[in-house]
């Protein structure tokens, strides 16, 4: 511990350049989340609005198809946006299952990586779009009673409160700024926990689970770092891992969308459930598949 303790200023030098590369590439869609709910706030009858919010049927789908591009952004944007309650649940949930990130790249700059990366994207795509459609309209009366959806909920961004009439603008920029520097000081703290454990005991983990594989790669896809997500593919390449418990890691693995999500919940509880919600959507999905793959 005391030798780990003392390499901590060369691993925070050699991680911060890639970890401010991350945020800068975020910052645009954090803005850009941002700056609709706080448009949405002052326009509650603007069609934009209505387009985004729960009246719109189809969010889920939207969600499913922003999140299969590959990168991390739009989970982080989703999230800021569920926090105004400009989207739903369902929304959120199939932003954050559809996410795909680095890991993409790493499957297809391998030789034998494409056949496997498109039959994800469709899992992910498929898995995305029904989980968003259960929550908003098969299970929602449940969720409503457990009190983890509202029955009606008006627009509400959290950068808002106490800043009167301030412009729609300067309000977009100051929240943006604040999550994005939480963005950082909790990417700079996963990156130590990582160097901490090491890749060595998550793969020996991994490979020791069997059976139980599918349900501890969904719980590393929930470590919010693209390098969790990295990691599970370098596995499945190896052979170490099979397809359906990179499936299970990568469905999790919404990135620095569940920072942002803790950051700008109105509840620790509905955040908890959510991410629970996540990982059981995730692990249940791989044991579904490990019967096939």
């Amino acid at each position: 511990m005391l030798k780990f303790l003392y390499s901590l200023p060369g691993l925070l030098a050699e991680a911060l350049p890639e970890i401010l590369a991350d945020a800068a590439r975020m910052l645009p869609f954090l803005f850009v989340a941002c700056l609709v709910v706080e448009y949405a706030e002052h326009r509650k009858g603007d069609k934009l609005a209505k387009l985004l919010s729960a009246q719109s049927r189809f969010g889920f789908l939207l969600g499913a198809g922003l999140g299969i591009v590959p990168q991390c952004g739009f989970s982080a944007m989703a999230a800021d946006l569920y926090a105004g309650r400009v989207i739903t649940l369902g929304t959120l949930l199939s932003v954050f299952i559809a996410t795909s990130d680095e890991a993409f790249f790493v499957l297809l700059a391998s030789p034998d990586g494409l056949g496997p990366l498109l039959g994800l994207l469709a899992v992910k795509l498929v898995l995305a779009a029904a989980a968003g459609f259960a929550v908003d309209f098969l299970f929602r009366r449940r969720l409503v009673r457990a009190g983890l959806v509202a029955e009606k909920e008006e627009i509400h961004c959290p950068c808002h409160e106490g800043e009167g009439e301030r412009s729609v603008l300067l309000a977009a920029v100051r929240h943006t700024m604040e999550v994005l520097c939480y963005i950082v000081l909790f990417s700079a703290l996963i990156h130590l926990a990582m160097a901490l454990v090491g890749e060595t005991a998550l793969t020996a983990a991994l490979s020791s689970a069997k059976l139980l594989q599918p349900v501890v790669a969904a719980a590393i896809g929930l470590i919010p770092n693209c390098a969790a997500s990295v990691l599970l593919a370098q596995l499945y390449l190896s052979g170490t891992i099979t397809f359906a418990s990179l499936a299970a890691g990568l469905s999790s693995a919404a990135g620095i969308g569940l920072v942002v999500l803790f950051r700008t919940g109105r509840s620790l509880r509905e955040n908890l459930a959510i991410t629970g919600l996540l990982f059981a959507i995730s692990a249940a999905a791989g044991i579904a598949l490990s019967f096939f793959f």
